[in-house]
């Protein structure tokens, strides 16, 4: 699995562990081996550039995900891997640490755990998940709250 981060945001961040919880997140949902990854971290400035220009929102947000190739992802047992064994284009995460550092703030936890939340949660977009509706909500949380905590659970052994 490749998963390239940048860390264009000039805050102070474990990138290694952002790695580490994409890769699971991603192992978890058994996604082809061959997908590849992008994750990058940006200031204030251009998130909120980012969330009007795709999202036509106002501000900045805490994670945006640009599906690339959903068509081509292997979601698990029973379905299709990439065709011919092309490695598979997920899309980009993009996380604002600063945005994510007010948020975890108001949760009462660390930012790098907010980061790691935001982390899953924008995989889970790229594997065409949402929460759009309640359902989909709940579904789409249960499985991001699961998915933390077999990470965690397996960094502290």
């Amino acid at each position: 699995m490749s998963i390239e981060i940048a860390n264009e945001s000039g805050a102070e961040v474990d990138t290694d562990a952002v790695l580490a919880v994409a890769r699971h997140a991603l192992d978890e949902m058994g996604v082809n081996p061959l997908a590849e990854l992008s994750v990058l971290l940006v200031d204030v400035d251009y998130m909120t550039e980012l969330n009007h220009r795709w999202m036509g929102g106002d501000g900045p947000t805490d994670v945006l995900a640009f599906p690339m190739d959903e068509g081509s992802v292997d979601h698990g047992p029973g379905e299709s891997a990439a065709a011919g064994g092309e490695p598979a284009l997920l899309g980009d995460i993009v996380l604002c640490p600063e945005v994510a550092a007010k948020q975890a703030a108001t949760a009462g936890h660390r930012t790098a755990d907010e980061l790691h939340l935001l982390t899953v949660h924008g995989v889970l977009h790229l594997l065409g998940y949402d929460h759009a509706e309640p359902e989909e909500e709940r579904e789409m949380f249960g499985l991001q709250a699961r998915l933390l905590a077999s990470w965690r659970s397996a960094r502290s052994r």
